[in-house]
Order: structure tokens, then sequence, then C-alpha cells
């Protein structure tokens, strides 16, 4: 695909690093004016300006509202317009059953990974409407599948699954389509972070190479070309879609 997304404005929460950036990239490449929501402001500040002059960072803590709403009132001033709102940011600590997630860890979850998205769509919804634009969800393949150890972020990741389908429906009569990309295991730093947590680091990582039957655990720049798709004009009667970016991870038994 060549400039197939030439002349939108993206607003894209968590783009300065892991899945974010390698869609920043994407995007930008594909044509995109790209606005990076991050609360690492340095990082996204250095991402915007690798992307292009055009590009814009805005730091925001993306389950804090009032930060939400400035941040996108400051693309709308600068750009006029949204044509797509990429929900990406999101955490995935601790990893922990239920009983033994603390109170905080559980907010925490819940405001990150989710209520941004509430944050977003109310302050963007009017934008993307004017443009008939699209939201675009990053969810995970645990919200389908389920996964051990992780009760919270799974919460989190099927509740993203479920809201998408939902917001299709609600925001189909304003042309506005909403879809999810739905990764199973991608080298990030939060990965990263993950295998470190783990009684056995270098096993997990074995583990998450052998998950993927088309080959070893991939990079972002998979999700990216989903996404870029999913956003893209290509996408146009494509609606609550949860596409599974995953290399087949979740299709059976294996050896």
């Amino acid at each position: 695909m060549a400039n197939e997304l030439s002349g939108n404005v993206i607003v894209l929460t968590g783009g300065a690093d892991g899945i974010g950036l390698e869609c920043a990239k994407a995007y930008a490449r594909e044509g995109a004016v790209v606005a990076i929501v991050d609360r690492d402001g340095d990082k996204a500040e250095r991402t915007a300006s690798a992307l292009g002059s055009d590009c814009m960072a805005l730091q925001a803590d993306v389950g804090d509202g009032k930060a939400v709403q400035r941040a996108v009132d400051s693309v709308l001033q600068r750009h006029g317009k949204i044509d797509a709102l990429h929900n990406n940011a999101g955490i995935a600590s601790p990893s922990k059953p239920l009983d033994q997630t603390t109170e905080n860890e559980w907010d925490e979850l819940i405001r990150v990974n989710l209520k941004s998205i509430y944050w977003t769509t109310r302050f963007a919804i009017d934008a993307l409407a004017a443009t008939t634009g699209c939201i675009l969800n990053t969810a995970s393949m645990v919200g389908l599948i389920g996964q051990d150890n992780h009760a919270a972020y799974v919460a989190t990741k099927g509740a993203v699954i479920a809201l998408t389908k939902a917001m299709a429906l609600d925001y189909a009569p304003k042309g506005i389509r909403v879809n999810a990309i739905c990764p199973a295991a991608v080298w990030t730093p939060m990965l990263e972070t993950w295998c470190a947590e783990q009684p056995e680091p270098d096993r997990i990582r074995r583990y998450l190479d052998d998950i993927h039957p088309l080959g070893a655990c991939p990079q972002g720049d998979v999700i990216a070309d989903g996404a870029v798709f999913l956003i893209s004009r290509r996408a146009r009667f494509i609606t609550g879609c949860v596409l599974p970016v995953s290399g087949g991870a979740e299709l059976g038994y294996r050896r």
C-alpha cells in the first residue's frame, strides 16, 4: 500500500514506544499526520520530530479526562479535524491471579486500559462524525482466549473487545467505523518487562517464540500493517471487527 492515509489526521495514544511507535511510523509512511498522545512527553516529542514537521506530540495521562480533552482540543486547533482515533495506550502489570491483585492495581489497569477509551471517544466523537472517521482499539488475544496469572489485564482487554462491538453499533449511524486489533505476543518494552517478572524469564521467551505457528514472536510492525488497513478506506465496510494479528497463536493444540 502507498499513501493509503494521505491527508488523514490520526490521534494515537501510547504512540511513543512499542506497538504504538510502530503504528505511528506506519501511519506517517502512508501519508498521515500523527498526533501522539503519551504520558512520556519527551519520548513523544522525539517520535513526532522523527516522523515529520506536521506530526505533533501531546503529553497526557490517558486516564485523566481533563488531560485528554486538552490533547484533543490541541489537535483540532492545529489541524482542524480528526480522521481516526487509535486507542493504543495500555499497561500490562501486575502478573497475578485476581485474589492477589490489589485494589489499586485493579483500578489502575481499568483506568488506563479501559476508561481512557471513554475519555478519548467522549471528546473526539463530534470531530470523527464530521469526517465520517474511524476508531481503532488495541485489544489483545488474551481478551478472547484468556491467560493465567494476569486476571486484571485479561479483564480489561476482554472489556475492550466487547466495548468495540457496542461502539460499532452506536456510531454506525454517524458513519464512524469502530474496530479492534488483537496481537498475541509482540516484542515491546512492556512485554520485556512482563518477561522479567516471570519466575523463569528465559523459558518464557522460548515459549513466546513457540506459540506462533507462523514463526517466532514478532516485532510491532506486523500489528502496524493491520492497523493501517483497518484505518484506511480499504476497510470502509468493516466495523465491529476484532482482528487477530497473532501468527495463528490461538488456533488449537500444538506439541
